[in-house]
């Protein structure tokens, strides 16, 4: 044991942040903290790190935070105290231990500089340059590398993924998991809460619930609780109306009063089942249906550059949305990804090439610019403006399903956060029912509920789907294909993003079959909606038949890795394995037949 909270409680302003927390961080555990804005994720991580103290406590014996021995400490916050005359260089070697330039501790201590500095996206040659020409994001992971290098026994890390496009990000995960230290981390990035954490505390009204998993077996775990605790919850309450009845029918009943009476002392020893705490995301069961179809083909580019004053940052794009299909556009920083759905939305000119889009289409669009929308209007009054025709009981419900209750139902959008300001505007969109939209970085600020809510929403849009978004858990739910932007290049990518980061990911691994340029997959996408008796006729019928046979190809290559899984089980008489390898191997043969009838 490296670190122990025991019935810690820590009040600020007067109100109970941490009710009565306890928490046990071995030596390299890694440790997610989840639970809802506001739930005190933060205040903990203050608490571990020392700047807060908790409460005095007369039932506690002993001090609240104990630890086995003296620990270093380290938490990432955002940068206030660089000194901008120094280059990169020049800090981290003032801020290094070991100042002997021929020991080998600063050898080692230079190799994991150069190391964590290009693994975070830097350039080697960018350690030359002054800490006062880096953006705010990129000093923020300056000082992360800074943090890192000092190896503390415990590290702290609030939303350590902000300002990180996703290769930075997957590269972080793997060092994250080899890290040889503890860490505690709060994130909204849940697939990095997955790949990292082997175990899960949930913040839920100041107290602190233990998991013994990643994000995903937290999820299902809360779920499985739930559903005990509310049996229990209403058989207690049944139970009680039952008692409350019996001690109403005979209280005055002079030969039944004694019996009353035992059953109201029974009722008082009975220990309350607390009331379970739903989940705040919402899901949509209904599909949210276009006002108007539009028509099949619903934006077409070809040989489209985009760019600025004539230089374009994308080459060559061809690309055909057919209607209702998801698209999620992914790539580095600064590849052209917004300068794409500004070009498709008509306030970008073209450099050169075609972008038009379909007859009778209906555009929605969000940016990061939309968010920002400032009024002294209600968020019921806002939304109301928008949509006057709707009745009151509709309105609300509507904003409910959008986790727009209570309270902030009657809150000012100019006092919003972004998140909710971006799930205000996200609604409005959808409530308009186009039957295309163009999304960039949709859930940005939100927290996990907020996204699980939008996520639901765009799951069940029927429209066309164009969207930029660095959150992974996000487009791996709502995209069926990916656009992959690099090198100038666009590359299309015709299945979901698990399947694309199994596939084609890793550019030094990846199978460049698993990938065709854009231009590629608008012309397949042309031959498709050629009639079959016509298609003879065209000189590119062998791609079309190519191009079929490869997307089976790809759907089949999970039956032979399972196969081969199962044969070993049964060589081995692990009679579990074998049982769960046959339930895999039935879903992924139901997968490629899927993909089958999709190509026949």
């Amino acid at each position: 044991m490296l670190l122990e909270l025991t019935d810690a409680t820590v009040t600020l302003g007067g109100n109970t942040v941490l009710n009565h927390i306890s928490m046990e961080i071995r030596q390299r555990d890694k440790i997610a903290l989840v639970g809802a804005n506001g739930a005190g994720k933060t205040t903990l991580l203050r608490l571990l790190m020392g700047e807060i103290t908790a409460d005095a406590d007369d039932k506690r014996q002993g001090a609240a935070m104990k630890s086995s021995r003296r620990i270093t400490k380290g938490m990432l916050r955002q940068v206030n105290g660089f000194d901008a005359g120094l280059t990169v260089e020049e800090y981290m070697l003032s801020v290094m231990p070991h100042t002997d330039p021929y020991s080998r501790e600063r050898f080692e201590f230079e190799m994991e500089f150069d190391r964590l500095f290009t693994g975070f996206g830097f350039q080697k040659e960018e350690k030359k340059k002054y800490l006062k020409e880096f953006s705010g994001g990129e000093q923020t992971k300056i000082a992360f590398i800074e943090l890192l290098l000092q190896k503390p026994d415990l590290l702290l890390l609030d939303e350590p993924t902000n300002h990180l496009d996703i290769a930075t990000v997957e590269w972080l995960e793997e060092y994250m998991k080899h890290y040889p230290k503890a860490v505690v981390f709060v994130s909204h990035d849940r697939f990095f809460l997955d790949r990292v954490a082997d175990l899960t505390y949930e913040l839920q009204n100041g107290s602190l619930t233990h998991y013994s998993g990643n994000y995903s077996f937290y999820r299902i775990q809360k779920k499985k609780n739930a559903a005990i605790l509310r049996k229990q919850y209403d058989a207690q309450q049944q139970e009680i109306a039952r008692l409350d009845a019996v001690i109403e029918k005979f209280k005055h009943k002079p030969k039944k009063a004694a019996f009353a009476r035992a059953k109201k002392s029974q009722l008082a020893r009975m220990k309350p089942v607390p009331k379970p705490v739903e989940d705040t995301g919402h899901f949509f069961t209904e599909p949210i249906v276009p006002l108007y179809p539009g028509s099949k083909w619903v934006y077409e580019a070809e040989k489209l550059s985009v760019g600025y004053h004539g230089k374009a940052v994308i080459h060559d794009l061809s690309l055909r949305l057919r209607r209702g299909q998801k698209i999620a556009i992914i790539g580095a920083n600064g590849v052209g990804k917004t300068t794409l759905l500004k070009t498709i939305s008509g306030d970008l000119m073209p450099v050169k090439g075609k972008s038009t889009l379909g007859n009778h289409v209906l555009m929605g669009y969000f940016d990061q610019k939309s968010a920002e929308m400032l009024s002294e209007q209600t968020v019921y009054e806002h939304f109301k403006a928008q949509f006057p025709g709707l009745l009151d009981r509709d309105i609300r419900n509507m904003l409910a399903a959008y986790l727009f209750t209570g309270e902030s139902v009657y809150k000012k959008v100019s006092d919003l956060s972004g998140g909710e300001r971006a799930r205000l505007y996200l609604m409005e969109l959808l409530s308009s029912r186009p039957n295309l939209m163009l999304l960039d970085e949709p859930t940005n600020h939100m927290d996990i509920a907020a996204k699980e809510t939008m996520e639901s929403a765009f799951s069940a849009y029927q429209g066309s789907l164009l969207f930029v978004s660095h959150d992974r858990y996000f487009v791996a739910k709502v995209a069926d294909a990916i656009l992959l932007i690099e090198d100038n290049v666009a590359y299309y990518y015709p299945f979901g993003y698990e399947h694309y980061l199994a596939h084609a990911a890793d550019k030094d691994t990846r199978d460049l079959s698993a990938l065709v340029t854009a231009e590629s997959q608008a012309m397949v996408a042309g031959l498709k909606a050629v009639p079959k008796p016509e298609r003879h006729r065209l000189k590119e019928q062998n791609t079309e038949l190519a191009y079929v046979e490869w997307r089976r190809s790809l759907a089949a290559e999970p039956i032979e890795e399972i196969w081969n899984e199962l044969y070993k089980a049964l060589m081995d008489g692990n009679d579990k394995l074998i049982e769960a390898q046959e339930a895999s191997l039935t879903d992924a043969c139901l997968d490629w037949y899927d993909v089958y009838l999709e190509t026949e």
